[in-house]
Order: structure tokens, then sequence, then C-alpha cells
């Protein structure tokens, strides 16, 4: 049986990768009976009908598979948020951090518009950068025209599949009309085959970017916790996941509970108060939202 990647759905048809060529498929009912839908990033077995179209049969077992946008297997997402226009919010930046999280996707942080910034404003927000790279976060400080900022780029897209994620208006457009176009983006197989420009309406894609794979999409649309439960949030904090096993409650939820090892950090300045009171914060929305049935 023959097996491929689905690189891109539309209307109903999913586009298998195999080797050079492209395979246009439909899936079998069966996954419509079991409430399956095959994604972008898919791993799958397909049969050929006709010498042309042909038949999804199998879909292989997920790393993860994400809501909007509908894709599978994500790696990475490159979590872009701007400096200045609209100002750098932690509080914004670890919600994001969380749920990707959570969907066991790997954030990488590009700041953008590092040129439009006082020092002294800076100087404000050094910390919190600082604060995320002691974290763990891998961090990229760029701009627009950023010479370097391809070399920067190009090692972290290698071998991955990848997703855009950020607000409006910090530099995400910027980033794939001007940065990505010169990382010689192999998109013109793609684009033959799949009848790229024949269709209006937005959907998912996955592109060749420097020997890895780009999703072409809007990118997050929400950022909720819906599927987040309280006794998974800390999880998503990796220096409250560091240490959170030497609390002396299993399912401790680092709130007042005694002996609770990440109350200890913030205490001691280990894990930064601001991150903490995000935590409670989030914990609040989780509590509060309307039971799922």
């Amino acid at each position: 049986m023959p097996k491929g990647q689905i690189r891109k759905a539309l209307s109903g048809f999913y586009y298998v990768q195999d080797g050079q060529q492209f395979i246009q498929c439909r899936a079998r009912g069966v996954f419509r009976n079991r409430g399956v839908s095959p994604l972008v990033g898919d791993f799958v077995d397909y049969e050929v009908e006709d010498g042309s179209d042909g038949t999804i049969t199998v879909v292989h077992e997920r790393k993860n598979a994400l809501i909007r946008p509908p894709i599978a297997n994500v790696d990475q997402a490159l979590l872009v948020f701007s400096l200045t226009e609209p100002d750098f919010n932690p509080l914004l930046l670890d919600r994001f951090l969380v749920v990707l999280e959570s969907f066991n996707v790997k954030p990488i942080i590009c700041l953008t518009k590092t040129d439009l910034i006082s020092e002294s404003e800076m100087a404000k927000i050094r910390p919190f950068i600082d604060d995320y790279r002691a974290i763990g976060y891998q961090i990229i400080e760029t701009f627009k025209d950023d010479e370097n900022l391809v070399a920067n780029i190009a090692p972290i897209l290698q071998g991955k599949i990848s997703v855009l994620a950020g607000q409006s208006g910090v530099g995400k457009s910027t980033l794939l009309n001007t940065v990505l176009p010169s990382l010689n983006i192999k998109t013109g197989i793609i684009s033959q085959a799949l009848g790229r420009g024949k269709h209006t309406t937005r959907h998912v894609e996955l592109v060749q970017v420097c020997d890895g794979l780009l999703a072409d999409t809007p990118g997050f649309s929400s950022f909720d916790f819906d599927e987040i439960d309280k006794e998974q949030l800390s999880y998503c904090f990796p220096e409250f996941r560091a240490v959170s096993d030497s609390c002396k409650f299993r399912e401790c939820l680092h709130l007042s509970e005694p002996k609770c090892a990440v109350l200890a950090g913030v205490q001691s300045g280990e894990i930064k108060d601001y991150r903490y009171k995000h935590y409670v914060k989030f914990l609040d929305e989780i509590n509060e939202r309307k039971p799922r049935y």
C-alpha cells in the first residue's frame, strides 16, 4: 500500500505527497462514520484509482492535532510578538505559550520591531526576555529588513513542521512576505500540482522552506484553554513542571497546599512572580468555564 503525507486539504480533497508526486485523494467514508477527518500533516496510506485519483485508507497515529488551524504532527510554532506597536505583553505571551505546550508544540519566540523601541523601553523589557531564555525558550530578536534573520531562522526550520502564531500587527506578514521568500521556498512544484491561485478559499497547506515544512495558513485563530484541564495547566509551565514532583500532594494545584514546591520556588524567586500570577489567572478561567458534555 503506497504511503505519503497530506500537504494540502481543500474542498473535500486531500493532496498527498509521495516522493516527488502529488496524489489527489478522497477519504474513505469509514472515517466519517468514526468521526475522524484526515488533516494536513497526517501520514497516510492510500490506494490509486483510475491511474490518477486516490483514496485515503489509513491515517497513521498523530503526534498532535491542532484545532485552528486544523493540522497534525506539528513540531514547533514561530510565536511572533512585537516589542512595540502593539506593545510587548507578557500575559498574552504566556497564554500562547501555555496553549502550545498543551499540544506538545515547541514554541520559538520571535520578537519583532526591535529597531522601533527606545533604549529605556528596552531596559524594561530585557528582564522578561532574560527570564524566558532562563526557562528554556529559544528567542529570536529581529526587525524588518534584518539581514541576519535568514541565517538565524533557517536552522530552526530545517527538518521540522512549523506554524506561525501571534496577534495582529506584530509582523507575521512581513516575515512571510519579505523574509521567507529569500529562504528559497520551494513552492513551484507544489503550486503547479495543487493548482494554487485557482481557489480563493482559505486553507492549510504545507510548503517546503529550508528543508522543512511551514504551514501556509492565517495561523492560530484561538488561544483559549478549552482543551486544558486544571490538573494539566501547571505542566504547561516548564519551570513548574521541573519542580512539581517535589510537591507533597500528587495533584497539587499550587495554590495554598502545604509543602508545595512551586510556591516555594515563587518565594525564593526561582519562579517569577508574574508567571505564577498568570498561572492563577488561567486556572481561574479554567475553573469558571462551562462544563463540557
